[in-house]
C-alpha cells in the first residue's frame, strides 16, 4: 500500500495518505462514489444520483455514535474543504473520510486454495479477513435459502426448530461469518474462521458482541422513521495493540438491507431488478464453473 496511491474500489475509491506499516496505522481517505455493484459484479453500467455522498454522511453518523458508546473505530472524521471535520461541523454532505489505515494481509491463492498462513504471526494492526454477517430475519432473496436447501447450513444454525419461510422474523438475530479477500467470498463456520485468522474464543466473541451492539443501533434508528433492519454486514480488525475496531462503512444501504412495510428500500431493488435476467443467470453459472475466473465467463 503506496503513499499518495489511489485504489479504486466498485462504489468507493482510497487515497492513501501515509501507509500502515508493521506496528502503526496509516492515513487514508475514501471517496464514496454513485457507483453500485451487485452480486459482486463491480460497477453496473448506470449510477445514482448523490448515492456517495449520502452513504458517507450516514457511515460517518454510525462512526460517531459507536464511538460515544465507547466502541474503536478506524473512523477519523468527513473532510470538506481540506480539512478533516465531525459531522456536526459540516457545512454541506462531504463525499469524503478520513479514516485510520490497517495493513492489509492477503491470502496466498494457488489452484483454488486460499493459506491464511499470514495472520499467525500477526499481532495487530491489520484488517481481519471476514466479513460479520447479522440476520434479523430471513427476507425473500436471502442467501439462508440457498444454503438450507444445498444443506450449508440448518435451522438449527439460525435458532430455528423447522425450516424457515422467505420473510420469517428470526427471535434471535444469527451471527454469520465470511471471507472477505477471496475471489468469490465464501460462508465458513466460526471455527474455520476462528482458526483462518487466527481468533481467540475470546476475539470470537468479542466480534459476535460488538455486532449485536452494532445490530441494534442500526435497528433502532432506523425503526424511528418506519424501516426495519433485516440483515448487515460489518468488518472489523485489529489495532496495533491487537483491539478490535469497526472499519470499512457500517449502517448504509450498500451494507444493510431495509423494507418499509415489506417493500425493499436499499441495494436489494438493484437486486430485485437483475434477478432473474439472462445477465443474472450467466453470472450464476459462471460461479458454479470457476469460482475463481467466473468474470471471464461472462
Amino acid at each position: 500500500m503506496m503513499t499518495g496511491r489511489s485504489q479504486v474500489g466498485s462504489v468507493k475509491d482510497l487515497e492513501v495518505i501515509k501507509s500502515p506499516s508493521d506496528n502503526d496505522t496509516g492515513i487514508g481517505r475514501f471517496h464514496f462514489s454513485d457507483r453500485y455493484s451487485v452480486f459482486d459484479w463491480g460497477e453496473m453500467p448506470d449510477h445514482i444520483q448523490n448515492k456517495g455522498a449520502a452513504i458517507s454522511v450516514l457511515s460517518a453518523y454510525f462512526f460517531e455514535r459507536l464511538e460515544d458508546m465507547g466502541i474503536k473505530t478506524h473512523y477519523l472524521g468527513l473532510v470538506e474543504n481540506g480539512k478533516r471535520k465531525r459531522l456536526s461541523g459540516l457545512s454541506a454532505p462531504s463525499r469524503i473520510m478520513e479514516i485510520t489505515l490497517l495493513r492489509v494481509l492477503k491470502p496466498v491463492e494457488k489452484d483454488g486454495i486460499y493459506d491464511y498462513g499470514c495472520y499467525r504471526d500477526a499481532a495487530g494492526n491489520f484488517l481481519i479477513p471476514l466479513e460479520i454477517i447479522y440476520r434479523n430475519s430471513l427476507p425473500v432473496g436471502s442467501s439462508v435459502f440457498k444454503r438450507l436447501e444445498k444443506g450449508e447450513l440448518t435451522p438449527g444454525d439460525l435458532g430455528l426448530a423447522e425450516m424457515p419461510s422467505p420473510g420469517e422474523r428470526l427471535r434471535e438475530p444469527a451471527i454469520d461469518v465470511s471471507t472477505k479477500l477471496e475471489i468469490t467470498d465464501r460462508y465458513i463456520s466460526w471455527d474455520e474462521a476462528g482458526e483462518m485468522a487466527n481468533l481467540s474464543e475470546v476475539e470470537i466473541e468479542g466480534i459476535r458482541e460488538i455486532t449485536s451492539k452494532v445490530n441494534k443501533l442500526i435497528t433502532d434508528e432506523f425503526d424511528r422513521i418506519g424501516l426495519v433492519n433485516e440483515d448487515g454486514k460489518i468488518e472489523l480488525g485489529f489495532s496495533p495493540e491487537r483491539s478490535l475496531m469497526v472499519v470499512d462503512v457500517l449502517g448504509t444501504l450498500d451494507e444493510c438491507r431495509f423494507t418499509f412495510e415489506g417493500i425493499p428500500v436499499s441495494k436489494e431493488i438493484a437486486r430485485i431488478y437483475y434477478r432473474g435476467s439472462n445477465w443474472h443467470e450467466e453470472v450464476e453459472r459462471a460461479k458454479r464453473t470457476d469460482r475463481m475466473r467466473w468474470k471471464k465467463l461472462v
